[in-house]
């Protein structure tokens, strides 16, 4: 019989005033991804799923890595939108075959006055069928230590994007500002006679 995990983590993010509004940023999914996980962890499979290689977890003595198909997208006003599409363990082919994992989660721009601030929350469960001798634990020690690892894997993720996606947002900013300045200089000057 499967044993449940799950976690959940919100996430509040005051975004400094820029020329460009973040829901512009946030409707490119590759943008948020990249702040979620190192780029060399990404593979995109399409538009808006990609595969992320998640570092290695030790659950007790057993080391697995997943591997998440993720399907991130973005509606008009901004609101971001992820959910996983499928998952690979590498590690434990056992547990691999008796492995799913669900992840749902959304990042909302929120106007607060003059400035806007990100309010999102991110939803994990793990349902796994664990190999003797942990499927003799008591239930308690496991989903105990089952919960901890997801909350401190959503935990480093909430981290991660507290930091990059601020940076990463003024970057883009400021490309596209510079972008807009190179495009308005090259641009003939109509002078009628």
């Amino acid at each position: 019989m499967p044993t449940r995990f799950t976690a959940s983590q919100s996430v509040e993010i005051a975004i400094p005033e820029q020329p460009i509004p973040i829901q512009h940023y946030l409707r490119q999914p590759q943008r948020l991804v990249n702040a979620l996980v190192d780029s060399s962890r990404i593979q995109p499979l399409s538009e808006e799923i990609f595969r992320l290689k998640m570092r290695p977890l030790n659950f007790m003595s057993l080391s697995i890595q997943p591997t998440v198909d993720m399907r991130v997208w973005a509606e008009s006003i901004g609101t971001i939108y992820l959910r996983s599409e499928g998952c690979e363990i590498l590690g434990v082919e056992y547990i691999n075959e008796r492995f799913t994992l669900n992840l749902k989660g959304h990042l909302s721009p929120n106007q607060q006055g003059n400035s806007t601030l990100l309010q999102g929350r991110a939803d994990l469960e793990v349902l796994v069928e664990l190999p003797p001798p942990f499927s003799y634990m008591p239930k308690a020690i496991l989903e105990t230590t089952g919960n901890g690892l997801l909350k401190s894997v959503l935990l480093t993720i909430k981290q991660r994007l507290l930091h990059q996606l601020l940076v990463d947002y003024r970057r883009w900013v400021t490309s596209q500002t510079r972008e807009r300045v190179l495009d308005e200089e090259s641009m003939p000057i109509f002078n009628p006679e």
